[in-house]
């Protein structure tokens, strides 16, 4: 039923995800790894829209109100304190935040990157409550080596930076989309039901950062698109012993295959 959305995906990415690496997260042995993963990857993804929305686009006082929004969350993650009241995302509105004069497309990118955030944050609420109520924790794990790859990609001037991490961001959000729907139907019928109803925010949010890098670019960025997808599908591809919800194909999987 949701293959129509996933067509532009699939066109987008450069390889599907491997098989050995869905084989890997069905099992039931990982599934606590595969949600604490995917917790911390609904947060890294409003924190590094935030970082975006800050540096670029809006004055300091509303970059100290986009940082009172994530803390709740970061003082959660970061800090273990268990007892946190996460904000109504009815206060997240782009309104409530002054972009700053001389950035044509400011007020695009904190449109697009405010309505990512809220639904980040949301998501990230929701992957916590499927853990409480399976009695998984919340337990720190190392960072995945994935974003950081893509990372690499990043040229050293603007706006070319900005470019390639609105790029990089269109990539993230297509693979989580990606493996969201190859993965649900392995899963049980609650899990299922929830990664399908991140089909569409995960697709919205590829295309708005597509949107994006394009418009600031002016230009034609196809070629830049093509080199980061490359680098993209190399991670997707390589064997990597270390398993997240973005890891490559894993090392024993692989080496029976």
């Amino acid at each position: 039923m949701y293959q129509e959305l996933l067509k532009p995906i699939n066109q987008f990415l450069h390889c599907p995800t491997p098989d050995a690496w869905i084989n890997k997260a069905k099992r039931p042995e990982h599934l606590n790894a595969l949600l604490i993963d995917h917790c911390n990857c609904e947060l890294k993804a409003a924190q590094t829209a935030m970082f975006m929305v800050r540096k670029y686009a809006v004055d300091e006082t509303s970059g100290q109100t986009l940082m009172q929004w994530a803390k709740p969350y970061e003082d959660y993650v970061y800090k273990c304190i268990r007892d946190v009241t996460f904000p109504e995302k009815s206060i997240m509105q782009s309104s409530c935040l002054t972009v700053r004069e001389g950035f044509e497309h400011g007020q695009d990118l904190v449109d697009k990157m405010v309505r990512l955030i809220k639904e980040e944050f949301h998501h990230f609420e929701q992957v916590l409550d499927i853990m409480q109520s399976r009695g998984i924790s919340y337990q720190n794990l190392t960072a995945g080596t994935y974003a950081k790859g893509l990372m690499k990609m990043v040229r050293t001037y603007e706006p070319a930076a900005l470019i390639d991490k609105l790029i990089i961001g269109a990539y993230i959000e297509a693979r989580s989309c990606e493996r969201f729907a190859k993965l649900a139907p392995y899963l049980d019928e609650e899990l299922n039901k929830f990664y399908v109803s991140l089909l569409r925010s995960e697709a919205r949010h590829y295309q708005d950062y597509l949107a994006l890098a394009e418009a600031i670019a002016g230009e034609d960025i196809s070629e830049r698109v093509r080199l980061i997808g490359e680098r993209e599908k190399q991670l997707i591809e390589r064997e990597e012993a270390e398993f997240r919800f973005h890891s490559g194909a894993p090392v024993e999987i692989a080496a029976l295959a």
